[in-house]
């Protein structure tokens, strides 16, 4: 078989080991239901593997058919930005699922250095905060809880039911799904609450949110992404997300109890002085966390 550097079939050829192997030019296999789905499901894995590293030897344009292997017919997905022509759609795509899985890797990083962490004051709530200035993020904010909550039903509501959090967050208006990519990775769009006297002002945030997962631990990751052609919503101003991280780990003992570690790094841009921020940004990780935590003890009374 034809291979380009790194041992990866060529476009073409490609095309047609799939095509064999799901039956669609051989008639024999399409008696044969469980040697399809076992060939798509070991074709389907070593695709998102070789996207999750970044692989240099996949195309810029990803053919359908492998768009369809990695997922991205299994959720509904909006029509590519106008004047985007298909390949510059799968390029960005491709570019979307990179951020992700560096957002994640950088994250780990993080979690498993030895670092300094401050506590920091907060208001009427169950989290810990800390921070830490770190290299190329500057000051990070590290909260913590234990929830009496099980992991999934926290990973549902953080990732699966993300549109719906402006119901429970009086913090935030609104919540968008732009673009799904694959299973695991969404660009989205969050706009804060105006509130009369908020020192910080209304927000708007456009990012690259990824689901990773690490054994029994869940990791919900966000970066900041300017690919996707969006201006500001009208009287908000563009912040970024420099990295967010929730981790979801249930508790030793006590799988309906979630220890939930939340890394946190933002630009509002603006002009706000450093002693507004060190006491919004991790307030409002608190404030958020509580809000959460009443949300699901309250549909689960």
């Amino acid at each position: 078989m034809q291979r380009v550097p790194g041992g990866i079939p060529a476009p073409a050829m490609l095309q047609a080991t799939v095509k064999l192997c799901c039956g669609i030019a051989h008639d024999p296999l399409r008696r044969l239901p469980g040697l399809k789905t076992a060939a798509v499901a070991a074709v389907q894995k070593d695709i998102r593997g070789l996207v999750a590293r970044g692989s240099h030897c996949l195309p810029s344009k990803i053919p359908h058919y492998l768009q369809k292997l990695m997922g991205k017919d299994t959720a509904p997905c909006p029509e590519p930005t106008r004047g985007v022509s298909p390949s510059q759609s799968s390029s960005m795509d491709l570019s979307y699922l990179r951020q992700g899985e560096r957002a994640l890797q950088r994250a780990l990083s993080i979690l498993q250095q030895h670092t300094s962490w401050q506590a920091e004051p907060v208001l009427d709530t169950s989290a810990a905060v800390s921070s830490a200035a770190l290299p190329g993020l500057g000051r990070v904010f590290r909260a913590e809880a234990v929830l009496a909550v099980p992991v999934a039903q926290l990973h549902q509501e953080l990732f699966e039911r993300m549109e719906q959090m402006p119901q429970w967050n009086p913090n935030l208006s609104q919540v968008k799904v732009l673009r799904r990519i694959g299973t695991d990775t969404l660009v989205t769009q969050e706009v804060t609450t105006p509130s009369p006297g908020n020192l910080v002002g209304q927000r708007d945030f456009v990012s690259v949110r990824h689901r990773g997962r690490r054994g029994a631990a869940i990791y919900l990751v966000g970066t900041a992404t300017h690919a996707e052609p969006l201006p500001p919503q009208e009287g908000c101003i563009r912040a970024e997300s420099r990295l967010s991280c929730i981790v979801l780990q249930p508790l030793a003992g006590d799988p309906g109890r979630t220890r939930l570690t939340w890394l946190l790094s933002m630009d509002l841009k603006g002009w706000i002085p450093a002693a507004v921020l060190h006491r919004v940004l991790p307030q409002s990780q608190a404030d958020f966390i509580e809000h959460l935590h009443r949300h699901l003890c309250h549909r689960g009374a």
